[in-house]
């Protein structure tokens, strides 16, 4: 478990992420809410979400997810998590997280998004780590720029599996000192 600290030149906020268990399931079923999807091609049926629950436990030894607690008083933010992804016939990370509607805007995905950079980064098995957000999602594309991902352009990408969305394409190399 890790602490971060970040300023906003106001409070100072403090974020750890801890790995994903079985108890991430009442926080998956928070983070399937219509607001919280509607970038996303909106909720997942139970039996979607139980799948991507059974997914988070187990990404089968690459990558890892993890909830979002601000700290100090231990709240469950939201979650993030890095896993394999086949691109271009290259393996690389790819990176995604949700915070919940009363934790936005406070820097805390930013603060997250760097401590899994930092964790995939450790994990050392790809050289690079990369974001999808839709292109009509400006705070998760500005989550990215905060986080020192590197715009590499828009694409389509597939996402919930069958589904094609608007994409940019962030990538942040993993090689270089962090």
């Amino acid at each position: 478990m890790t602490l971060i600290t970040e300023s906003d030149g106001l409070e100072s906020l403090r974020v750890r992420i801890e790995p994903w268990t079985q108890a991430g399931l009442a926080l998956l079923r928070r983070i399937n809410a219509p607001e919280m999807t509607r970038h996303l091609g909106g909720p997942e049926t139970e039996e979607q979400l139980l799948a991507r629950h059974a997914r988070y436990l187990d990404l089968g030894g690459v990558g890892r997810m993890f909830r979002i607690i601000l700290e100090p008083e231990g709240a469950v933010a939201g979650s993030i998590g890095f896993w394999e992804l086949n691109r271009r016939e290259r393996k690389a990370y790819e990176t995604g997280w949700g915070v919940l509607p009363e934790f936005q805007g406070r820097g805390i995905a930013v603060a997250a998004a760097r401590e899994v950079i930092a964790a995939a980064r450790a994990e050392g098995r790809y050289p690079s780590l990369h974001a999808f957000p839709s292109v009509g999602h400006p705070a998760s594309n500005a989550v990215c720029r905060k986080a020192g991902f590197t715009l590499a352009g828009e694409c389509a990408f597939e996402y919930p599996k069958g589904r094609m969305m608007r994409s940019n394409e962030w990538r942040l190399d993993l090689t270089a000192e962090g």
